[in-house]
């Protein structure tokens, strides 16, 4: 389905024509001024450039033409050239009929659908999920979700730290707690134990207590070093402990990403782009876009127009030894090689735009991506407490995901119990589902690029711009269907009508309003675009209701519009927070 707005602009663009004027002129947008009007067209003040007239004379020459519209009820040219304007409540109610009809609830699908790989995880193994991995993961989880809703090919990857000196680390630490073990012996060329000699736990205490070790004993973090080198050449034994860490840290990885309902296509590893390493350094040598500085293999990025310096992108450091770059540019081989991308999104904290600008500069530069791939940084802020510092524990530690999540729930537990609106045995997985909305409209409903202090007591409230506002809103509509189809009436007969009040009209204008509010969102890159527009849609609702005697009106073909616009509401909210990573429960 066209948007509201689609038609709107066509209808202008006509009168504009029939003015004689381009109809390129005739684009309607929402209004900025919904006191006076509910769309405006600023065409004229544009065209006055192009045709040297007064703006305001060829506004109420296309309000002329527009007063033939059957699409408009009132049109209205205002000084000094802006058309204000309202659309007519019968062509209103037929939209919103056609939009319940649509299973996209008239969000279309684009014409050219295109691969998109986003890269939204990036934890290190063998360290648990903490709230420095939340926004990458809601934001592009939210993206994933919008875009294949619009049809495009969209493709999630987690993208895990696994092959850096975490690996030596751990396997140095444990060989000093446990050396017996049979993956240190040399020349063992037995199988190696189907378990793990280490259970999640056990593992997250290993890495810190190795990582505090390394720090203070130069030499310990040499064996660290030479471990690290070891796994990267092939060694057996610690490549069976590789796969033991890989086997014991992804499945909790999973359990805990599963907690927050965000999936990923591919579970990749940097380790998974070490075969192209040989072969990429190889081809840029041999092209001519490396070049040796102090020993070290660089690509030179940097760019006339520059304001600021950018340093050479370091293929290979002077010992040979390899870095994220160069696991990042084999990466994008990995994935030019195996999906052909039209585009690559990371979702990664702001602070690493520099690094990013070598990168997607470098790919570029040495063609290891095509012409018009396209490479995106996304960079959040920080997610801070209310002191404006990063997120912490009471005790001042990182705090993991899994225990923020289970606070807000115990959060949202106390406060549905003590509304006693629904059964015990139902109370905690509710209280998860609010919880969960509370964390990620919280997170999402802020620009992503901006820091934000995480309130807890503001984001688990039931008022105001949070999440558990927006399913109280969504369950209060699920409540008064669900008492109209007890007392024998179907939800799914009839039409909506042409609107009667203001309020009403005002909830059917932010309903026929989503397509725009997805394609936005979604072109953007920005779901908060989409939380202000579920917002402002709840707000509406509300206002609506409290206005409105819903079950007891008494002419039955109203109250039926007012069900099936009830309906439509429900379907519009429920779909517009599971575009944003959670949903409503039936009762809270």
């Amino acid at each position: 389905m066209e948007s509201i707005l689609t038609i709107l602009s066509r209808e202008a663009g006509r009168a504009f024509e029939k003015a004689g004027l381009d109809a390129a002129f005739g684009k309607v947008t929402l209004s900025n001024r919904p006191d006076l009007c509910e769309y405006q067209c600023n065409g004229a003040m544009a065209a006055a450039k192009t045709y040297h007239r007064a703006p305001l004379a060829m506004a109420e020459e296309a309000v002329a033409a527009l007063g033939e519209s059957p699409v408009f009820a009132d049109v209205q040219a205002v000084r000094p050239g802006f058309i204000n304007l309202k659309v007519n409540g019968e062509f209103l109610a037929d939209y919103l009929n056609r939009m319940q009809a649509d299973e996209k609830l008239s969000v279309e699908t684009v014409e050219k659908p295109k691969t998109i790989m986003i890269d939204y995880g990036g934890p290190n193994v063998a360290k648990p999920l903490h709230v420095g991995h939340l926004r990458s993961a809601v934001i592009g989880e939210s993206i994933k979700r919008l875009g294949r809703f619009m049809g495009h090919t969209m493709i999630g990857d987690v993208h895990l730290g696994d092959w850096g000196l975490q690996m030596g680390l751990i396997i140095t630490e444990l060989k000093a707690r446990q050396p017996e073990l049979v993956y240190f012996k040399e020349g063992y060329e037995g199988d190696y134990p189907a378990e793990a000699p280490f259970t999640i736990g056990e593992l997250e205490e290993i890495y810190p207590a190795a990582s505090a070790r390394s720090k203070e004993d130069p030499a310990y973090k040499e064996q660290a070093m030479e471990a690290t080198h070891l796994l990267q050449q092939g060694h057996r034994g610690y490549n069976a402990l590789w796969n033991h860490i890989m086997t014991v840290s992804v499945n909790d990885l999973k359990k805990n990403y599963e907690k927050l309902e965000v999936t990923f296509d591919l579970w990749k590893k940097e380790s998974d782009a070490q075969p192209y390493i040989p072969e990429m350094v190889e081809y840029l040598k041999r092209e001519g876009y490396a070049r040796l500085d102090q020993g070290a293999l660089v690509v030179d990025v940097r760019e006339e127009s520059d304001t600021k310096e950018i340093p050479p992108c370091m293929i290979l450091k002077s010992d040979g030894a390899s870095l994220y770059n160069t696991t990042d540019l084999a990466t994008i081989m990995d994935r030019m090689k195996l999906y052909h991308p039209d585009e690559i999104i990371y979702v990664v904290d702001k602070r690493q735009s520099l690094y990013f600008t070598q990168v997607f500069r470098c790919a570029k530069k040495t063609h290891l991506v095509d012409e018009d791939t396209k490479l995106t940084f996304l960079g959040f802020g920080t997610m801070n407490g209310k002191d404006g510092k990063p997120f912490k524990t009471r005790e001042g530690g990182v705090m993991r995901l899994e225990v923020l999540l289970n606070d807000i729930a115990e959060e949202m537990y106390k406060k549905i119990v003590d509304n006693r609106s629904i059964r015990e045995e139902d109370a905690h997985k509710t209280a998860r589902m609010v919880a969960l909305s509370a964390i990620k409209y919280g997170d999402l409903s802020n620009q992503a690029a901006k820091d934000y202090v995480f309130d807890t007591e503001r984001f688990t409230s039931f008022e105001g711009d949070t999440g558990p506002y927006i399913l109280y809103t969504i369950v209060r509509i699920k409540s008064i269907l669900s008492r109209f189809k007890e007392n024998g009436g179907s939800t799914e007969a009839g039409q909506i009508l042409e609107p009667l009040k203001d309020s009403e009209k005002a909830l059917m204008l932010d309903l026929g309003g989503f397509n725009a509010a997805v394609q936005t969102a979604f072109e953007e890159k920005a779901p908060h675009r989409l939380c202000a527009y579920i917002y402002e849609l709840a707000n509406a609702f509300n206002h609506f209701y409290h206005e409105t005697k819903i079950l007891g009106e008494v002419d039955a073909g109203r109250r039926q519009s007012y069900i099936r616009l009830l309906v439509l509401a429900r379907d519009v909210l429920e779909t517009g927070i599971g575009l944003l990573g959670f949903s409503a429960p039936e009762k809270m």
